[in-house]
This record gives C-alpha cells, structure tokens and sequence, in this order.
C-alpha cells in the first residue's frame, strides 16, 4: 500500500465515523488529514523526480562506460611520441627536443621536453619522485647550448 492509499483509507475511516463537522475536535482531524494527504502528493513527486534522475545517472554512467573504454583503446595504438596517432607514426615536431629519462625509483621511462630538462627537475608521472638534473658539472663560460648551463655541450651529450 503506498503511502497515498493509507491516506485515502484513513479519510475513508474518518467519514465512516460520521463525526459532527462542527466539533472543534472534528476540524482539528479533519486539517491533519488534508495535510497528510497534500504531504503524500509531495513525497511522491519527490519519488517519481528521484527515479528519473536515477534512470539519467544510469544512461550517464554506461555512456561514461563506453568512453573510457574508447580511450583506453585509443592509448594502447598510441604510439610513444604523445601525438595520438597509431604506431605507423610520422610524428615530426622541429620546435621540441624530447628525452627519454628513467626513474631511478620505480624504472618508469618517461619521455621529457627540452624545456622541463633545463628547469633542472620534474616529477615522475607513475610514482611521483622528484627527477633532479644536475648541468652544474657541465659550467663553462663558453656555452652555446642556449641554456643555463655554462658548457658547449649539446643537451644530447647530456643524456648519454
């Protein structure tokens, strides 16, 4: 029985009593009933609002499903440049010298940008350790490297 028929059934009781209207005691009951019935009207358009963003947040849920499942599948033809492109990659970017580094913590190897390498340090994606590079034994006045540096050796003499 939902709630609304208990109230219904409840007004039926009180009308089968054939309570005299004009008693105090009568309109006082009689005004409970009419606010539980406007109260029942209430919970359940709560009830119906419920249900139906229920049934929105299931469609929301597989749809959110399915997405990762398409990325997922996209990162695994990735190649490893970070362009997005399947393994028969042409990726080709002559504005940015990449590197690959190993975390001497976890043996993750990430693929780092020129930029991030002369900071002097970044972080490890998978397990968050610091990667520091130190360049302070490679100081010479005469850098042309372009960095902060102070040697002539090229970044690629760096990294080997």
């Amino acid at each position: 029985m939902t709630i609304t028929e208990k109230i219904s059934y409840i007004k039926g009781l009180t009308e089968g009593l054939k309570l005299d209207e004009n008693k105090d005691e009568v309109k006082v009951i009689n005004a409970i009933i009419d606010l539980l019935d406007d109260m029942a009207a209430s919970v359940t358009d709560i009830e119906d609002v419920v249900e139906e963003m229920g049934e929105q947040l299931d469609a929301v849920d597989e749809d959110l499903a399915d997405l990762e499942q398409d990325f997922e599948d996209v990162l695994e033809d990735d190649c490893d440049c970070g362009c997005g492109c399947d393994d028969d990659c042409d990726f080709d970017d002559d504005d940015e010298e990449y590197y690959e580094v190993t975390c001497p913590n976890c043996g993750e190897e990430i693929v780092v940008e020129e930029e991030i390498l002369l900071c002097g340090e970044t972080e490890c994606p998978k397990c968050g350790e610091v990667l520091e590079f130190d360049f302070s034994a490679l100081e010479d006045d005469d850098c042309e490297c372009g960095c902060c540096c102070g040697s002539d050796n090229s970044k690629e003499d760096l990294m080997s």
